[in-house]
């Protein structure tokens, strides 16, 4: 890894420790990473980008072997219908590729943070570091603190 990304920076400020994860960047998604690295699906986060019809974009990390209920995030958020941004319009929303989108690299966007509750039964996640390749591994706590995530049932 050649620098340090923002995330890191980030969590660096915050004091949270954490484990950089490298894997191939042509590995797109959470259980493709899961199975790279020998670790649970349960673990392992992605993050969704969900387009509200009122609002800004929402960011939702879901275990990376779960689908996203939209009603049940509609719901969860207060909002009457949302969607799944398409690949391109995710990367536009968020200058992030898919496969790297992170909460975490994407703090100064302000985007709301959602967590899907099962990641509470967790003591550490696997999240994107905001860049293809490379995971971050943190506490639930420390995650939810640093996004200002609300937990919430999305799946």
């Amino acid at each position: 890894m050649a620098s340090k990304l923002n995330s890191m920076r980030i969590l660096d400020q915050q004091n949270v420790n954490y484990q950089v994860h490298e894997f191939p960047d042509t590995i797109h998604s959470a259980m493709g990473m899961a199975d790279q690295l020998g670790r649970p699906y349960e673990m392992v986060y992605k993050t969704l980008v969900v387009l509200p019809a009122q609002g800004r974009p929402m960011l939702v990390m879901i275990a990376g072997h779960r689908e996203l209920d939209l009603k049940k995030l509609a719901q969860a958020t207060g909002q009457k219908k949302v969607r799944m941004a398409p690949h391109k319009e995710a990367e536009r929303l968020t200058g992030l590729q898919t496969g790297g989108i992170s909460a975490l690299a994407l703090l100064h966007k302000n985007f709301p943070v959602y967590l899907d509750r099962p990641a509470l039964a967790l003591e550490r996640i696997l999240v994107s570091a905001g860049q293809r390749g490379l995971n971050l591994e943190l506490p639930v706590p420390d995650l939810i603190r640093v996004t200002q995530a609300q937990v919430i049932e999305a799946t």
